[in-house]
């Protein structure tokens, strides 16, 4: 019984000395495989008499059922063992503070559109806002563009499917068609307020209120380089009444200019130009009398009269009704407020750079 004995304890210290389940299953074979010791243990039972094999083989059995306990035990052990392993590599420590999300913020181009709408709300303008994907009636036609307009060759863009044949829809190049829809719409609804025998002037009378609004958005043309972007945007602003003159044009956008930039030591200059839609146009420049940009002229905007072909397009009588228009970019108003020298750098979704404007 003594060799029995020492069998069973070779076979405990080798499952201890396995370290991982392939060693165990080596083990294994050595003791209780078909050519382990046990095994051959059993095969040496053929020359034992009857009653010697009966108390033999209850030995052995004896033998086998320790070994393949300790054999179940180890197997435990171990997959304990990679399953601590396991959890410790998995484990979350709830002691540590939690990971909060950073605040987010508006783009810098936003935050300038929403003074520039602030600035030119207290001047009692409206804002219009309408679709990016434009007919070409309204993008050109409707703003004394035709077809066969020089014009247009400035305004290479993106035409899109829908549309007449002869008129693709376009992803629009300029905020200037909301000055056609909003005028349509003003129009259309002092003449529902005539049927409806609220107003009992004439539509052409000037008894119908002004037309004052701002169209901020996105615009798109054919353009990438160093200064320019395919998408840009812009804020187009008309003002259209009996008498609303040049003078009128100077004096809202110089006082839209000194509040944006909260300086009155701010110079304007109006550039004679052409524009379709403008009658006469002028480009205008703005100087700064103190800081890093003093003496220099910079242009920000395009101005000028409202042409009389755009004053029929919005259903009004160009002999009785006068007003201005003014187109600029809040994507350079916004480099030059915050001291930005690349246009890129707007749209490149670098949160350390935009981290700078929350």
């Amino acid at each position: 019984m003594n060799e029995l004995n020492v069998v069973v304890d070779s076979a405990k210290a080798a499952f201890n000395q396995a370290l991982t389940p392939a060693d165990l299953e080596n083990a294994k074979a050595l003791f209780v495989g078909k050519s382990g010791r046990i095994t051959e243990l059993m095969k040496g039972m053929a020359a034992l008499t009857a009653e010697e094999k009966k108390s033999r083989g209850a030995a052995i059995n004896l033998a086998k059922q320790a070994i393949e306990a300790a054999l179940t035990a180890r197997r435990e052990a171990l997959a304990d063992a990679e399953l601590q392993v396991q959890l410790k590599a998995e484990a979350l420590d709830v002691t540590l503070p939690g990971r909060l999300r950073g605040s987010g913020g508006l783009h810098p181009v936003s935050l300038t559109l929403e003074r520039i709408e602030s600035i030119f709300a207290s001047m009692g303008f409206d804002v219009a806002q309408g679709p990016e994907i434009e007919s070409d009636w309204f993008n050109f036609t409707a703003l004394n563009t035709p077809e066969d307009h020089p014009a247009r060759s400035m305004h290479d863009t993106f035409y899109v499917e829908g549309g007449l044949a002869n008129a693709p829809n376009l992803l629009r190049t300029h905020t200037s068609p909301m000055q056609i829809r909003y005028a349509v719409q003003h129009v259309k609804q002092h003449r529902l307020q005539l049927e409806a025998g609220k107003n009992t002037e004439t539509l052409f009378s000037g008894a119908m209120p002004e037309i004052r609004v701002i169209a901020p958005g996105r615009t798109y043309r054919v353009d990438s380089d160093a200064t320019h972007s395919p998408m840009f945007h812009q804020c187009e602003g008309l003002w259209v009444g009996e008498n609303v003159s040049f003078k009128d044009l100077k004096f809202v956008f110089t006082d839209f200019c000194r509040t944006f930039f909260e300086s009155d030591d701010l110079v304007l200059r109006f550039r004679p130009s052409f524009f379709p839609f403008t009658e006469p146009s002028a480009e205008i420049d703005i100087q700064f009398q103190s800081g890093p940009l003093a003496g220099r002229w910079l242009e920000v905007a395009g101005s000028g009269q409202v042409h009389p072909n755009v004053i029929r397009s919005m259903g009004l009588d160009p002999e009785k009704f006068i007003g201005f228009a003014f187109g600029m970019g809040p994507d350079r108003l916004t480099m030059l407020r915050y001291g930005v020298n690349d246009l890129r750098l707007f749209f490149d979704g670098d949160i350390r750079f935009l981290a700078q404007f929350q």
